[in-house]
């Protein structure tokens, strides 16, 4: 007889995740003694270790490791194979992976989670954050069912789109920036003297995109659009940002636009999934996202993204 299950590896990937007994129990929703009582019956019927233990931290021995390189693959199968019968039986999948664009904060999408949720249809709704490119990387490499992705998808198709609206920008500094006192529209030269202030791609494979950046541009890289927006009010440099997003600090003078010779056309948002893709709740989430527009999303100030 097997002496490996799933449930065995899900709780030896769970520890090696989070680091210990009590994190991989809290995670699992178990008491760390029923975690410490199943690795040690496990490890007693392999008759080998899978942890080295020192203190409450523990780590993988090569036996271990070696368990989790197929480990994890055997579990992904599981989920999927999960995922099919039910979706054969309900019509609705075990779980459905959104993933959003950083731009958008996942507080806008509330309402949306609330109204999902209600359904009690049983499917787990887990939501992602992707920056620039990383959306579509997500929703390319599988990572992703569904996503609302800024800018124009990768080429070679596999994916169904449609647009959900665009964003205006406006090139904006802190009242006490160098730039406010040439008093004409700025030019490429004038730009390049000083930082730029730009969100990171956060895609791993894709080639990063880079929006409004001169070659050469001294830059200061931020993993979100409220940390630029920060970094902009603290005077650290200059970029384009939503209009959208920035009511309230054009507003009360924390922020001021300035004329550029070169606009940022507005950026268009898309939703996309995967060619062929089916279920009840993909197909809520894109009916329920094809209904709004990008900007009724997005805040009217920067405060609390």
């Amino acid at each position: 007889m097997l002496k490996l299950s799933l449930e065995a590896i899900e709780i030896v990937d769970a520890i090696a995740r989070h680091g210990s007994f009590a994190a991989a129990a809290s995670h699992l929703n178990k008491v760390p003694s029923t975690i410490s009582y199943a690795v040690g019956k496990l490890e007693e019927q392999l008759g080998m270790l899978l942890f080295e233990r020192n203190g409450p931290r523990v780590s993988l021995t090569a036996a271990g490791e070696e368990m989790l390189k197929e480990g994890r693959w055997l579990l992904g199968a599981a989920s999927d194979l999960e995922s099919r019968m039910r979706q054969i039986a309900t019509g609705y999948e075990s779980e459905i992976r959104l993933v959003h664009d950083s731009l958008i904060p996942t507080q806008a999408l509330i309402g949306d989670i609330c109204a999902f949720e209600d359904l009690r249809c049983g499917t787990r709704l887990r939501i992602g954050c992707e920056a620039l490119t990383g959306s579509w990387e997500a929703l390319r490499e599988g990572r992703a069912d569904i996503v609302i992705a800024a800018g124009d998808g990768p080429a070679g198709g596999g994916y169904q789109a449609v647009t959900v609206g665009s964003l205006d920008f406006a090139f904006c500094v802190a009242p006490t920036h160098p730039l406010t006192r040439l008093g004409r529209p700025l030019q490429r030269g004038d730009l390049l003297e000083c930082n730029a202030i730009v969100v990171g791609d956060s895609a791993r494979t894709l080639s990063e995109r880079t929006v409004g950046l001169l070659a050469g541009q001294p830059r200061i890289t931020v993993p979100s659009m409220p940390a630029k927006i920060a970094c902009q009010v603290a005077g650290l440099g200059h970029g384009f940002l939503p209009r959208a997003c920035i009511v309230n600090e054009l507003k009360r003078g924390t922020l001021v636009e300035l004329p550029t010779e070169e606009p940022r056309p507005p950026e268009a948002f898309w939703l996309a999934w995967k060619t062929g893709a089916q279920g009840q709740a993909l197909r809520w989430w894109r009916e329920r996202m094809n209904r709004k527009l990008i900007p009724a999303l997005l805040p009217r100030s920067s405060v609390g993204l």
